[in-house]
């Protein structure tokens, strides 16, 4: 999937774009790091525990994700799920946590309502980067859920440089930039993030 120049394309096309400036502003920055999420069934225990992006990206106030479902998911299958108003309160603590990551964010007392809903084919949820969000565990006997990601900010935000990285390249041997780009017909997103300005190495995700 990483090497699919249409999967990296998804989230530059026009529609996707306006989409993201009604949330960021006139003009946004998609993170180079795309995802696609595999969740196999009756693997339970290895589902992602509840986090925010704010900490996992290392990321300022202004970025969000976006999260798109490939086919319909229902309940069952590793539905995602959202905790209401947990982006008003800033930066949690982290704590060891088994699954994806191997930590998982603080959860305050009183926060266990959390929004989550069956999806359909090409339905998308966008959240604040410091936005609470879990995966159910898939407990069916044999049906994968697939979904694409990737998180964007307005146009000059701090971005960590790990973000420039592509998803689990730094254990997966082989997978980098050059090894995705071979066999693409178009170069114009090829090391697009090159001159963007809001590069850094430094923490900066204090601000809720």
């Amino acid at each position: 999937m990483q090497s699919q120049y249409d999967f990296h394309n998804f989230f530059h096309q026009q529609d996707i774009q306006a989409l993201m400036q009604a949330v960021a502003g006139d003009e946004v920055f998609v993170y180079p790091m795309k995802m696609g999420r595999i969740a196999t069934p009756r693997k339970i225990g290895y589902e992602t525990p509840p986090h925010q992006d704010a900490h996992s990206h290392q990321a300022g106030p202004t970025m969000a994700g976006i999260w798109v479902a490939l086919h319909d998911v229902e309940e069952g299958m590793g539905r995602l799920k959202l905790l209401p108003g947990s982006h008003k309160q800033g930066v949690r603590k982290v704590l060891q946590a088994d699954g994806v990551g191997g930590v998982q964010c603080e959860i305050y007392p009183g926060e266990d309502s959390w929004h989550v809903s069956n999806v359909e084919q090409g339905d998308v949820i966008v959240f604040h980067s410091c936005c609470v969000h879990r995966a159910e565990p898939n407990t069916t006997q044999d049906t994968v859920r697939i979904s694409i990601d990737t998180r964007f900010c307005d146009y000059g935000a701090p971005v960590f440089v790990t973000n420039l990285e592509p998803h689990h390249g730094w254990r997966i041997d082989d997978l980098d930039w050059p090894h995705i780009y071979r066999g693409w017909k178009d170069d114009a997103l090829k090391f697009y993030w090159r001159d963007y300005p809001g590069l850094t190495r430094e923490l900066v995700h204090r601000n809720g």
